[in-house]
């Protein structure tokens, strides 16, 4: 009988077919990561350059501001309003422009000592600006983000005692705190279905 030899099959060695992927997934995980990293960076160093509660501890008080005899701009704000922080630098700026003409008062909207103040001027979105002449009367309201031309306008037509040029001119709510909610009806739709006895 013949002794046939036995035939060994190696296999070759391939690399695997996924080490591409594998590469390519690390990159992009790597990519991630930095991106999220400077991002979170980015944003910090953004917002906490300039601090809303700073620039309210150097604000004029209120009481001060109403009865020395120099217009005043009156900011409703929150630390958590994305409006009023992007706005605060050009605020800030202008209030070191202003400083010597404009009163410059700066109102937290979280804390409950300013109720009166929210309720009397309307506050029902921030950033709230209320404009006040020279005399301490309320002549103008504006509500929402505004760049630093509008808001620098406005201040000049302030401290000129000219009509401002960007708001509600002369429109201030005749609305006096204590406020005396209305009456719900079965018919208002804010009752949101609940029964209402008279």
């Amino acid at each position: 009988m013949a002794v046939t030899p036995e035939t060994t099959v190696t296999p070759q060695t391939q690399p695997p077919a996924d080490s591409g992927k594998r590469i390519r997934n690390f990159l992009i995980a790597m990519v991630a990561i930095i991106l999220t990293v400077a991002l979170f960076f980015g944003l910090r160093t953004e917002t906490s350059s300039v601090s809303l509660d700073a620039q309210a501890q150097t604000s004029t008080p209120l009481e001060v501001a109403l009865s020395n005899g120099k217009p005043t701009l009156m900011e409703f704000y929150a630390n958590w309003c994305t409006s009023c922080q992007a706005m605060a630098k050009d605020l800030g700026e202008l209030k070191q422009e202003y400083a010597e003409s404009v009163n410059f008062v700066m109102l937290n909207v979280d804390n409950n000592k300013w109720l009166p103040e929210m309720l009397r001027y309307r506050v029902d979105g921030i950033p709230h600006f209320v404009y006040f002449g020279k005399n301490g009367e309320a002549i103008a309201q504006t509500l929402g983000e505004m760049p630093r031309l509008i808001m620098q306008a406005n201040i000049e037509a302030l401290v000129a005692a000219l009509p401002l040029p960007y708001t509600q001119a002369g429109q201030v709510s005749a609305f006096e705190a204590p406020v005396t909610p209305a009456k719900a009806t079965p018919d208002d739709p804010r009752s949101h279905g609940s029964q209402v006895k008279n």
